[in-house]
């Protein structure tokens, strides 16, 4: 028997684990192997350095977003080739993108872009606008100027990086239908994709309690097992001693409502919530402190429940990324490096360290069971 659970567990590692895809310096995606834990494979990119990673909607291709000369490219995931390439900047001018969103038809990326304009004597920039590049047509065939008032997204959002997309202006998620945008922030505002125009806004500094005040949602959502779903952290403070809490917010895109459970007194930061397929726990890093003071731990949250289920100190990066295993078992510690720190999602224990070999960029984890 004990030989029989033996080899269940050893075929159990091999058959549920999964493949994780990240940036690396100077141009490639690494296409590690959670079973053994090493990279198997790497795609050689052709416009230059990736800073972003989102996978389409049908876990198909996945969309990487490059520095060198504002790059994009599409990646075939079953064959680990690039089937198009093509960068928006020329010989005058220049784009910043922030982050980025597919279509469910894939058909577009929304993103948020600033043109630099070279001049005579100068450079020149742009208003910071929302933009749809075109994947087939190889270029960006819609901007609008983003509005003037302040950003959503400076509001005390409880997380931070990842690949949510809209950078300046907060994190973007496009409805199931494809028709409309939700930009995240101190408010939602959903916008119509075709065109960028504000069909409504969802305040969020009056939610149901009435001893709250500056609610906002962080910048990056976790899907809550169906594509209609997203779950992220947020903070809010009382209106009196202005004492932070933070908790869960789960939107669904096609109704357009929140349901808000707080949890507790809010840390400095939060970042990188990531729910475990099963929908039972919730992840992310905390972080209390600056300098040598700073200090940073892994939460549990029991997402039916909504309360703190474990926690435990883990070393503090001076820069990190978070992310989970396909079978939500193992949590990633990364970031600009070479290493990823693998802990237990049960004890929340250090198991191992992979050295990948690859100077990883912070470009993101994709995971794909």
């Amino acid at each position: 028997m004990k030989r029989l659970l033996a080899l269940f567990a050893m075929t159990c590692a091999v058959l549920c684990a999964g493949t994780l895809f990240s940036g690396s310096y100077p141009n490639v995606i690494l296409v590690i192997d959670e079973a053994q834990g090493k990279v198997v494979d790497t795609i050689k990119l052709e416009t230059g350095l990736p800073t972003n990673i989102r996978m389409s909607h049908d876990k198909k291709l996945l969309y990487v977003f490059t520095n060198d000369h504002s790059g994009f490219e599409v990646v075939d995931i079953a064959s680990r080739k690039v089937l198009s390439h093509f960068v928006l900047n020329d010989s005058t001018h220049k784009y910043r993108t922030q982050g980025g969103a597919p279509d469910p038809q894939g058909k577009f990326l929304y993103a948020t872009t600033t043109k630099y304009s070279k001049l005579i004597d100068r450079y020149e920039i742009g208003k910071a606008q929302y933009s749809i590049i075109d994947i087939a047509q190889q270029k960006i065939v819609k901007s609008v100027d983003q509005p003037t008032e302040p950003s959503p997204g400076e509001a005390g959002a409880a997380g931070g990086g990842g690949g949510g997309g809209g950078g300046r202006g907060g994190g973007f998620e496009v409805s199931p239908d494809g028709k409309y945008l939700y930009q995240f922030g101190a408010n939602v505002k959903v916008l119509k994709a075709e065109d960028f125009s504000e069909v409504e806004t969802i305040p969020l500094g009056l939610p149901d309690s009435p001893n709250a005040e500056g609610l906002a949602i962080a910048g990056t959502q976790d899907g809550l097992g169906q594509a209609d779903q997203r779950v992220s952290l947020f903070t809010y403070s009382d209106p009196f001693v202005h004492n932070k809490v933070f908790g869960l917010a789960t939107f669904d895109l096609n109704k357009r409502k929140f349901d808000f459970k707080p949890i507790g007194p809010a840390p400095m930061a939060m970042t990188y919530l990531r729910v475990a397929p099963d929908m039972k726990e919730a992840y992310s890093v905390i972080v209390n402190g600056t300098g040598g003071n700073r200090r940073c731990e892994f939460w549990a949250i029991d997402v039916p429940t909504t309360k703190l289920a474990r926690t435990a100190e883990v070393p503090c990066r001076s820069r990190f990324s978070f992310g989970m295993s396909a079978d939500g078992k193992k949590l990633y510690m990364y970031g600009a490096g070479y290493e990823i720190e693998v802990y237990d999602a049960k004890t929340l224990k250090l198991e191992t360290i992979w050295d990948l070999g690859h100077d990883m960029t912070m470009s993101g984890l994709v995971t794909l069971p």
